[in-house]
């Protein structure tokens, strides 16, 4: 039995209303249940009861057993002194309130359907089950599920966009700045994205404001701070680089002993750092103002323009500073930018419109569902259970339902947990 439930079940009600008693005795007729309470304090606010003849107004507390109360601590605590009912599932003591007068309480045991305890224990019973619903999943109403995944994406977007202020507040409120570093660590993807990031952290926004309109520059600084250039190689390209490098390390006092060792091995060369690195540079070298173009564009169309750009020439026919390889043009594919938009540019877009007051819902759940679904085993699991995932709506809402509700057994605070238990 978990507190949880008895939340559910006074919440919706789920239990016999008619002729309910204190165990003291008293009668007890509820006008107003209250509204649920998810921070400290008691679990209901501005409840409405009848208990005898008086009306009570103020809060419910609930537990398992009475005596809880104490193990809690309330009795100590001013936020309960105004609590009107006790609702527990066993009475197993007393409480009192400190004019010594007793708190009433409500059992709900003997109060509640057998279907409904029976849903409850089968939704929890453990028998190596991914997910608690598993058996139950591919049955519920696709009205219920898909909006129910509608409302996990955007609580998905509310956390990253928690992330983005944090960032805001390290870079002084300068969105340029937060959108560079969201986009070096998607550049890097799992495998170098915390490699890029703290680059990314390594040079301050306002050094790239003053070399990104000259593409070496921009590479010599990244690959640079990368460590990339400490090796002696021979060649024109990689010599300019270093020694472009070197005035830049000069002039802007930079250091990159905090940056983390990049990898290469079991990467496909296309997802190299050089590569990525080269793109990036390349990337805001033709696009001054970045954000505000990511803020204007409101259809996928316009980011596959935007970001349509490859690596400097001389990684057409070079994936490292070592050796030649087969000569061909390192773009930014449709299924890159489709990364991009998911982990960088949509959320940057909800945390903008939010700080701003204003609404991008429309426009991020039309390009979020122009997007394929992402393939992992978190999608692919819920897929074998039905194929629910077609779009990157709902594969990060997947994601989050998962990560957030399913693992943590959250199953009476979801859509989906609370209509088997209403079966």
């Amino acid at each position: 039995m978990q507190e949880d439930f008895l939340h559910y079940l006074w919440k919706f009600k789920k239990f016999r209303l008619n002729n309910l008693k204190s165990t003291q005795g008293e009668h007890i007729l509820i006008k107003s249940f209250g509204d649920h309470n998810v921070n400290s304090g008691p679990d209901f606010f501005n409840a409405q009861i009848i208990i005898g003849d008086q009306l009570w107004a103020g809060n419910v507390e609930i537990h398992i057993k009475s005596s809880d109360w104490f193990l809690h601590s309330h009795e100590n605590d001013k936020a309960y002194d105004n609590v009107i009912l006790h609702v527990v599932w066993e009475d197993d003591t007393q409480v009192f309130r400190k004019d010594n007068s007793i708190i009433p309480a409500l059992e709900l045991k003997g109060l509640v359907e057998n279907e409904v305890l029976y849903n409850y224990k089968n939704l929890f019973i453990k028998q190596d089950k991914w997910i608690n619903c598993e058996s139950d999943f591919a049955n519920i109403d696709d009205f219920i599920l898909y909006n129910w995944l509608e409302r996990m994406y955007f609580e998905r977007l509310e956390r990253k966009a928690n992330d983005i202020n944090q960032l805001l507040q390290d870079t002084k409120n300068d969105w340029e700045a937060v959108l560079f570093r969201m986009l070096m660590k998607n550049f890097g993807l799992n495998i170098n994205g915390e490699s890029f990031l703290s680059l990314a952290h390594s040079i301050d926004f306002s050094i790239i404001r003053k070399v990104q309109s000259k593409q070496h520059t921009m590479e010599a600084l990244l690959f640079g701070q990368a460590g990339l250039l400490n090796d002696d190689i021979e060649g024109a390209y990689f010599l300019s680089l270093k020694q472009e490098y070197h005035f830049l390390k000069q002039k802007f006092n930079l250091q990159n002993h905090s940056v983390l060792p990049l990898k290469f091995f079991r990467l496909r060369p296309l997802n190299f750092p050089t590569i990525r690195l080269s793109q990036i540079a390349s990337l805001y070298n033709t696009q001054q103002g970045l954000f505000s173009k990511i803020i204007e564009t409101q259809a996928i169309d316009g980011f596959y323009e935007l970001f349509n750009l490859a690596t400097s020439e001389y990684w057409t026919n070079h994936y490292t500073f070592q050796k030649t390889s087969k000569s061909s043009k390192k773009v930014l594919t449709k299924s890159f930018i489709n990364l991009l938009l998911v982990n960088t540019i949509l959320p940057v877009k909800f945390a903008y419109s939010k700080q701003k007051g204003e609404t991008s819902e429309n426009i991020i759940m039309d390009i979020s569902n122009a997007i394929k679904s992402e393939k992992n085993s978190i999608v692919s699991a819920f897929n074998n259970l039905k194929q629910v995932s077609k779009t990157a709506l709902q594969s990060q809402a997947l994601i989050q339902l998962k990560t957030k509700y399913c693992n943590n057994n959250r199953c009476l605070q979801c859509a989906i947990g609370n209509t088997i238990l209403n079966k």
